[in-house]
Protein backbone atom coordinates (compact mmCIF):
# COMPACT_ATOMS: atom_id res chain seq x y z
CA UNK A 1 0.00 0.00 0.00
CA UNK A 2 2.68 2.33 0.56
CA UNK A 3 4.32 1.73 -2.42
CA UNK A 4 0.88 2.52 -4.61
CA UNK A 5 0.79 5.79 -2.40
CA UNK A 6 3.69 6.71 -3.62
CA UNK A 7 3.66 6.03 -7.20
CA UNK A 8 0.13 7.92 -7.15
CA UNK A 9 2.33 10.64 -5.65
CA UNK A 10 4.29 10.70 -7.84
CA UNK A 11 2.33 10.33 -10.70
CA UNK A 12 0.36 13.39 -9.88
CA UNK A 13 3.29 15.74 -9.23
CA UNK A 14 4.13 14.26 -13.38
CA UNK A 15 0.32 15.28 -14.41
CA UNK A 16 1.00 18.89 -12.68
CA UNK A 17 4.23 19.55 -14.19
CA UNK A 18 2.84 20.78 -17.59
CA UNK A 19 0.48 23.30 -16.00
CA UNK A 20 3.22 24.81 -13.15
CA UNK A 21 4.91 28.46 -14.35
CA UNK A 22 8.09 27.72 -16.20
CA UNK A 23 9.90 29.37 -13.57
CA UNK A 24 9.25 31.45 -10.20
CA UNK A 25 10.18 34.86 -12.45
CA UNK A 26 7.55 34.65 -14.86
CA UNK A 27 4.53 36.74 -14.27
CA UNK A 28 1.02 35.52 -13.79
CA UNK A 29 -0.56 38.65 -14.89
CA UNK A 30 -0.30 41.12 -18.06
CA UNK A 31 0.35 44.76 -18.41
CA UNK A 32 -2.26 46.37 -20.92
CA UNK A 33 -1.69 50.27 -22.57
CA UNK A 34 -4.97 52.06 -22.60
CA UNK A 35 -4.54 55.27 -24.43
CA UNK A 36 -4.90 58.50 -22.22
CA UNK A 37 -8.41 60.40 -22.65
CA UNK A 38 -5.86 63.43 -23.89
CA UNK A 39 -4.39 61.06 -27.05
CA UNK A 40 -7.71 60.03 -27.75
CA UNK A 41 -9.14 63.62 -28.07
CA UNK A 42 -5.72 64.86 -30.20
CA UNK A 43 -7.11 61.95 -32.34
CA UNK A 44 -10.23 63.07 -32.86
CA UNK A 45 -9.30 66.70 -33.20
CA UNK A 46 -6.54 65.58 -35.88
CA UNK A 47 -9.37 63.48 -37.75
CA UNK A 48 -11.81 66.84 -37.69
CA UNK A 49 -9.34 68.69 -38.84
CA UNK A 50 -8.27 66.65 -42.04
CA UNK A 51 -11.75 66.34 -42.42
CA UNK A 52 -12.33 70.00 -42.76
CA UNK A 53 -9.28 70.31 -45.13
CA UNK A 54 -11.35 68.07 -47.36
CA UNK A 55 -14.14 70.66 -47.44
CA UNK A 56 -16.25 67.96 -44.89
CA UNK A 57 -17.62 68.32 -41.20
CA UNK A 58 -17.74 64.55 -40.08
CA UNK A 59 -18.26 62.79 -36.88
CA UNK A 60 -15.40 60.93 -35.10
CA UNK A 61 -15.43 58.17 -32.47
CA UNK A 62 -12.41 57.23 -30.54
CA UNK A 63 -13.00 53.65 -28.58
CA UNK A 64 -10.66 52.08 -26.04
CA UNK A 65 -9.67 48.54 -26.80
CA UNK A 66 -12.77 47.15 -24.88
CA UNK A 67 -15.37 49.17 -27.49
CA UNK A 68 -15.89 51.80 -25.16
CA UNK A 69 -16.10 55.51 -26.12
CA UNK A 70 -13.14 57.36 -24.68
CA UNK A 71 -13.78 60.52 -27.12
CA UNK A 72 -16.98 61.49 -29.36
CA UNK A 73 -16.93 64.82 -31.41
CA UNK A 74 -19.08 66.16 -34.09
CA UNK A 75 -18.40 68.90 -36.03
CA UNK A 76 -20.95 71.73 -36.31
CA UNK A 77 -23.10 70.69 -39.66
CA UNK A 78 -22.12 66.59 -39.45
CA UNK A 79 -25.70 64.98 -39.06
CA UNK A 80 -25.94 63.76 -35.69
CA UNK A 81 -26.38 60.32 -37.00
CA UNK A 82 -22.64 60.64 -38.00
CA UNK A 83 -22.36 60.40 -33.98
CA UNK A 84 -23.75 56.55 -33.78
CA UNK A 85 -21.95 55.16 -36.95
CA UNK A 86 -18.47 57.01 -35.96
CA UNK A 87 -18.71 54.71 -32.64
CA UNK A 88 -19.87 51.65 -34.79
CA UNK A 89 -17.37 51.76 -37.50
CA UNK A 90 -14.57 52.84 -34.65
CA UNK A 91 -16.24 49.46 -32.34
CA UNK A 92 -15.83 47.09 -35.73
CA UNK A 93 -11.85 48.45 -36.61
CA UNK A 94 -11.51 47.71 -33.36
CA UNK A 95 -13.12 44.22 -33.00
CA UNK A 96 -11.65 42.83 -36.17
CA UNK A 97 -8.32 44.70 -35.61
CA UNK A 98 -8.28 45.78 -39.79
CA UNK A 99 -9.12 48.68 -41.84
CA UNK A 100 -12.47 48.37 -42.57
CA UNK A 101 -12.05 48.94 -46.15
CA UNK A 102 -10.32 46.04 -46.25
CA UNK A 103 -13.44 43.92 -45.08
CA UNK A 104 -15.84 45.57 -47.42
CA UNK A 105 -17.57 42.60 -49.26
CA UNK A 106 -16.36 40.00 -47.26
CA UNK A 107 -19.79 39.44 -45.66
CA UNK A 108 -22.14 38.96 -48.03
CA UNK A 109 -23.93 36.34 -46.99
CA UNK A 110 -26.98 36.35 -44.39
CA UNK A 111 -26.95 36.09 -40.50
CA UNK A 112 -22.54 36.31 -40.96
CA UNK A 113 -20.85 37.59 -38.24
CA UNK A 114 -21.19 41.37 -39.41
CA UNK A 115 -24.66 41.06 -39.68
CA UNK A 116 -24.87 41.80 -35.96
CA UNK A 117 -26.08 44.35 -34.22
CA UNK A 118 -23.69 47.18 -33.62
CA UNK A 119 -21.34 46.17 -36.04
CA UNK A 120 -20.48 48.18 -39.48
CA UNK A 121 -18.36 47.26 -42.32
CA UNK A 122 -17.63 49.85 -44.01
CA UNK A 123 -15.18 51.95 -44.87
CA UNK A 124 -13.86 55.24 -42.32
CA UNK A 125 -13.01 52.82 -39.66
CA UNK A 126 -9.30 51.89 -38.65
CA UNK A 127 -8.00 49.92 -35.31
CA UNK A 128 -5.13 51.83 -33.12
CA UNK A 129 -2.59 48.72 -33.06
CA UNK A 130 0.75 50.00 -32.87
CA UNK A 131 3.66 47.97 -32.02
CA UNK A 132 1.28 44.92 -32.01
CA UNK A 133 -1.10 46.39 -29.42
CA UNK A 134 -3.96 46.63 -29.95
CA UNK A 135 -5.20 49.79 -28.34
CA UNK A 136 -8.92 50.87 -29.86
CA UNK A 137 -10.38 52.20 -32.94
CA UNK A 138 -11.15 55.09 -34.76
CA UNK A 139 -14.01 55.76 -36.12
CA UNK A 140 -15.29 58.74 -38.60
CA UNK A 141 -18.70 59.54 -40.45
CA UNK A 142 -19.90 62.09 -42.67
CA UNK A 143 -17.91 62.64 -45.67
CA UNK A 144 -19.09 61.75 -48.97
CA UNK A 145 -17.13 58.56 -49.33
CA UNK A 146 -15.65 56.05 -46.61
CA UNK A 147 -12.20 56.48 -48.16
CA UNK A 148 -12.29 59.98 -46.77
CA UNK A 149 -13.89 59.01 -43.95
CA UNK A 150 -10.79 56.92 -43.83
CA UNK A 151 -8.38 59.50 -44.51
CA UNK A 152 -9.20 61.13 -41.52
CA UNK A 153 -9.31 58.52 -39.08
CA UNK A 154 -5.65 57.63 -40.64
CA UNK A 155 -4.97 61.57 -39.99
CA UNK A 156 -6.18 60.91 -36.33
CA UNK A 157 -3.79 58.21 -35.88
CA UNK A 158 -0.76 59.27 -37.68
CA UNK A 159 -1.09 62.61 -35.24
CA UNK A 160 0.09 60.60 -32.28
CA UNK A 161 1.37 57.61 -33.99
CA UNK A 162 5.11 58.56 -33.46
CA UNK A 163 4.43 59.50 -29.76
CA UNK A 164 3.06 56.01 -28.88
CA UNK A 165 6.18 54.35 -30.53
CA UNK A 166 8.60 56.37 -28.90
CA UNK A 167 6.94 55.42 -25.56
CA UNK A 168 8.48 51.89 -26.15
CA UNK A 169 5.12 50.07 -27.32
Amino acid sequence: MHTHLKYLISTLLLLALPYAPASADESMTLSVKRLKMETALRIAQAAIKQCRKEGVQIAVTVVDRSGHPQVMLRDVLAMDITLEISKQKAHTAMAFNTPLSQLEGRFTKPFQVAKLDGLIISAGGIPINIGGSILGGIGVSGAPSGMVDEKCATAGLDAVRDDIEMEGM
